[in-house]
């Protein structure tokens, strides 16, 4: 009995674990907007610890920053605040954003290698078209980080629904449905 209680749990483990290995395997689709000198931009973020740090911040309002061109290849500056890390090092290319040292942000309009949390990536400029909007090899750049059209949870009501189960793609769990689903902000295995 002992034996097929063991193997009764290692199975329920197993199947928990590639359900929430599937799910943590999504990207963030979050939309960064920086905006300099009334143009503004879009960039795509990773999904890390990071950038779930930035953007419960931009939530709460916007944030300025004044950046600054380095080595010919950046602007960078603080942030302001700390966000968690996960360094590797990163062969930097045009378009890249980068958290430096936990606190710095750089926005690259060349390219660089170093020991960066990657943030995400400015997409459809060229590196020339990237260097006028970023400014390149100028100083004390007004730069506006922002969330725009994003999608999200941004209030939690109670009522009926709260009794409601849902699998962790967010869907309702239909009687019946079994794996792992969230009732009453709890986790569950049926």
């Amino acid at each position: 009995m002992r034996q097929m209680m063991m193997l009764l749990a290692a199975m329920l483990f197993v199947s928990c674990s590639s359900e929430e290995n599937e799910v943590m395997a999504q990207t963030r689709q979050e939309k960064l907007s920086i905006t300099i000198d009334g143009m503004t931009k879009t960039a795509t973020m990773v999904d890390n610890a990071a950038t779930q740090a930035l953007v419960a911040k931009l939530q709460e309002a916007s944030v300025n920053v004044m950046l600054n061109s380095s080595g010919g290849f950046e602007i960078w500056g603080a942030l302001g605040f700390s966000l968690p890390t996960s360094n590797e090092q990163v062969n930097a290319q045009p378009g890249d954003i980068v958290l430096y040292n936990g606190s710095n942000i750089c926005i690259f309009y060349g390219t660089n290698s170093w020991s960066y949390t990657r943030l995400g990536k400015i997409e459809g400029l060229s590196e020339s078209d990237l260097r006028t909007f970023l400014k390149a090899r100028e100083s004390n750049i007004s730069v506006m980080l922002s969330l725009n059209n994003t999608t999200g949870i941004s209030q939690v009501r109670t009522g009926e629904s709260q009794s409601k189960a849902y699998t962790l793609q967010g869907t309702v769990a239909l009687a019946g449905h079994k794996g792992i689903v969230i009732q009453n902000g709890k986790k569950i295995v049926r």
